[in-house]
């Protein structure tokens, strides 16, 4: 072998590779030039407007389908309950969950409800502090 022939390095490995256990990962970063940074990202407004948007068609879907609910006047009372709830600066997880879980029986018969108070309860998770 001569000193001509090209020396070979092993490759590098740029990604992650985690097995076995439980992890909990921070921040990072992966690959050539990856950066991580540290700091409050916050989505809260976006969350918020989401939420605010979805509580719209919400009531417009119950205006809607008012005459094929069991309990339309239930529905806007635990509707009115949520809305009051997310106006508050530190709403309670409990309440709010319990309002959702009465909305969600409330409007079973009538699927484009069904989906959107299914949406409505996904933002309303996604808050931060819920």
């Amino acid at each position: 072998m001569s000193n001509d022939d090209a020396r070979h390095d092993p490759p590098v490995n740029e990604g992650v590779m985690i097995s076995g256990g439980t992890h909990y990962v921070g921040n990072q970063a992966v690959g050539r030039g990856a950066q991580a940074f540290s700091g409050s990202v916050s989505f809260q407004q976006q969350e918020s407007e989401r939420t605010a948007e979805l509580l719209a068609r919400v009531e417009q879907l119950l205006e809607e389908h008012r005459t094929e609910l069991a309990d339309p006047d239930g529905t806007s009372r635990e509707l009115r309950r949520l809305r009051e709830e997310l106006a508050e600066p530190q709403p309670e997880p409990g309440v709010l969950r319990r309002a959702l879980d009465r909305l969600n029986e409330f409007v079973q018969p009538v699927a484009p409800l069904v989906v959107a108070v299914g949406q409505l309860a996904q933002s309303v998770q996604g808050l931060p502090g819920v």
